[in-house]
């Protein structure tokens, strides 16, 4: 280690590849991955609600809304997946850190169960539901607040995204 008073540091103990955190997939400063990620996560959690309501009142109508909620949520995922993939492969600081690895395989893992889920409702949305519809729903709502966990500590305790450029002059 190096003497506090030495203009030389140690680039290990400064933690260098960690600072660079700020979004470059952003508009005026607002990352767009936070901005989207609200979609398919209100979207996976209607469409546990959907099937939940259709199996409480057996009406047709819960299961369409279900179907189409699936579809939205895939789509809307695929798109912050995008997003998100980008920033982590792009900035440093957020490809460095463990933690943004985690987020993007369960990110992933989730997509892949709406994904399913989605497409095992099309053509019978009615016989889809009961049970494995409702078990998929149930399930990437579990994954959903799991993955949203991690991205919050990304956010809240390492403060990903959330740091402006430092202005060169």
């Amino acid at each position: 280690m190096a003497p506090k008073n030495s203009r030389f540091t140690d680039p290990v103990e400064e933690h260098r590849a960690l600072l660079a955190t700020e979004s470059r997939i952003a508009i005026a400063g607002h990352p767009l991955h936070a901005m989207l990620v609200a979609f398919p996560i209100a979207l996976t959690m209607s469409l546990l609600g959907a099937d939940l309501l259709y199996w409480w009142t057996a009406d047709a109508f819960w299961t369409r809304v279900a179907g189409w909620a699936a579809f939205g949520a895939f789509l809307m995922g695929v798109i912050a997946g995008i997003t998100g993939t980008v920033e982590l492969l792009v900035v440093r600081g957020i490809r460095n850190r463990s933690a943004s690895w985690t987020h993007f395989v369960l990110a992933v893992m989730l997509l892949s169960l709406i994904g399913a889920n989605w497409a095992f409702r099309i053509g019978q949305p009615e016989e889809a539901v009961l049970p494995l519809g409702l078990c998929l729903s149930a399930v990437a709502a579990g994954l959903t607040a799991i993955t949203g966990w991690h991205g919050g500590k990304l956010v809240f305790d390492y403060q990903i995204g959330t740091k402006m450029p430092e202005d060169p002059s």
